[in-house]
């Protein structure tokens, strides 16, 4: 699959239900729901300790409401970024919203996900 041919619709198809599921596991505090998708490096480099103290230190990210807008998709290196505006439940405010999609193992893998 190469997710760069894909139009926006088509990728969007994939990236919403990740997305949902990133929302709703952090808002859990549920870690290992949150990095289900990841990649292999992203396992890695988001270690459950660190995840943990973004979740206490950050009430935005465990408040996340499920709705959200899509912005848009930009495809490079063989990684498409769809782009979100964000909201929660308790801080005001809109956030972006940015997750990183590509292939792994020929299964598509987060390769990227941060909210800001």
């Amino acid at each position: 699959m190469n997710l760069l041919e894909k139009t926006d619709e088509e990728i969007l198809e994939i990236a919403d239900p990740l997305w949902d599921e990133l929302v709703e596991s952090s808002n859990k505090k549920d870690y290992l729901g949150f990095i289900k998708h990841f990649s292999k490096a992203m396992i890695l480099a988001a270690s459950e300790v660190e995840i943990g103290k973004q979740w206490s230190s950050n009430e935005m990210l465990t408040s996340l409401t499920h709705e959200r807008e899509f912005f848009g998709c930009l495809r490079r290196n063989n990684h498409v970024t769809i782009l979100y505006k964000q909201t929660s439940d308790v801080v005001s405010g809109e956030f972006l919203g940015r997750l990183v999609l590509g292939i792994e193992d020929d299964e598509v893998k987060i390769f990227g996900a941060t909210i800001f």
